[in-house]
């Protein structure tokens, strides 16, 4: 039998020591990221704490006696990393969480940069052969739960995550956090009713971002963005849609409101000004969007657009205007 973990059923048998641990342990380091990204609501944080998380588990290494699988063991550390990291910290929030929708689309924006926002996070790594647990997964990294989430206290967020996204036993959960079963269970309880009363509700589910059906509205959406078609902009978004992006506070309600935004606010004043790239966030269809520099002639990077779709018509959007994401998301600097 070669060197490295050998899994036998749910338990790893040990590797030979941390460095083959570690190595192989790479195989989790998807799902942890994005573990540490639901429990923080960023990706920067997210890179760093699973970093943390491994550091972690190989100086314990030598106490890790194999009772749970590897994969346990990993969250279970990266659940006490993220909790730690999360003490004193102000939830990150979207626009959306902060009050009404703008009433002027028109007037004067309005930028907070000392809110830490929520970030987005780029889809990748292998996809399950289950299409339910592909669709599981995407659901629990799409914006608005993630959203939802930071109105949690970070325990709630953990035993929340930990019970009904990776589906632990209460049992298992209150030995990772440090707490009684009945206390889980209380934690579960008013988790489950504040993400009741903020969260997406189950009828608005995820359309697939592969689908042909997604796929044609955002081939659509992205033409109608570089040939500067304000008209057909609104005509794609749902009566309710929403529109917002961080840093500026304000979001806005409606098809009209939205394209009255763009075009007061855009620094595109014509075809060709915009050029998009095709992707996916969250689990859901995204755009980057790059803006023509007058001086160079080229396409710089100015947002990333990440969508939810429903009926066919897109319900909300929200553009990020942090271009420090794009590199994150293997975006070029310039188009």
């Amino acid at each position: 039998m070669s060197a490295g973990l050998r899994k036998l059923g749910t338990v790893s048998v040990l590797a030979e020591d941390p460095d083959t641990f570690l190595t192989d342990a790479q195989q989790y380091h998807r799902e942890l990221l994005a573990h540490c990204y639901r429990m923080t609501g960023s990706l920067h944080d997210a890179e760093d704490l699973v970093q943390e998380t491994y550091l972690r588990a190989w100086k314990a290494y030598d106490r890790f006696e194999g009772k749970s699988s590897v994969r346990t063991w990993l969250h279970r550390i990266a659940t006490n990393t993220c909790l730690t990291a999360l003490e004193g910290r102000q939830r990150r929030p979207l626009p959306t969480g902060l009050g009404a929708p703008s009433s002027d689309p028109v007037g004067e924006l309005v930028q907070n940069t000392e809110i830490t926002w929520l970030e987005p996070l780029p889809d990748g790594g292998a996809s399950p052969a289950d299409p339910s647990v592909i669709v599981g997964s995407r659901e629990s990294v799409r914006l608005a739960f993630i959203a939802a989430l930071q109105h949690l206290s970070p325990r709630q967020r953990a035993v929340l995550v930990l019970r009904d996204v990776l589906q632990w036993k209460a049992a298992e959960v209150a030995e990772a956090v440090g707490t009684s079963t009945a206390a889980v269970n209380s934690l579960l309880q008013r988790a489950r009713a504040q993400l009741e009363s903020v969260g997406p509700s189950e009828e608005n589910t995820l359309a697939d971002p592969g689908s042909p059906e997604t796929q044609e509205l955002l081939t659509r959406y992205i033409a109608a963005f570089e040939q500067y078609d304000i008209e057909a902009l609104e005509a794609m978004f749902t009566e309710e849609a929403i529109w917002e992006m961080p840093p500026f506070v304000g979001w806005y309600q409606g098809g009209a409101a939205i394209g009255a935004l763009i075009h007061q606010n855009c620094p595109a004043e014509r075809p060709g000004d915009m050029r998009l790239l095709p992707l996916t966030a969250n689990g859901q269809p995204a755009a980057a969007m790059y803006m023509l520099d007058p001086q160079t002639g080229r396409h710089l990077p100015f947002q990333l657009h990440v969508l939810d779709v429903t009926d066919g018509a897109v319900a909300h959007v929200v553009a990020f205007l942090d271009t420090s994401m794009f590199p994150k998301f293997g975006l070029p600097d310039a188009l």
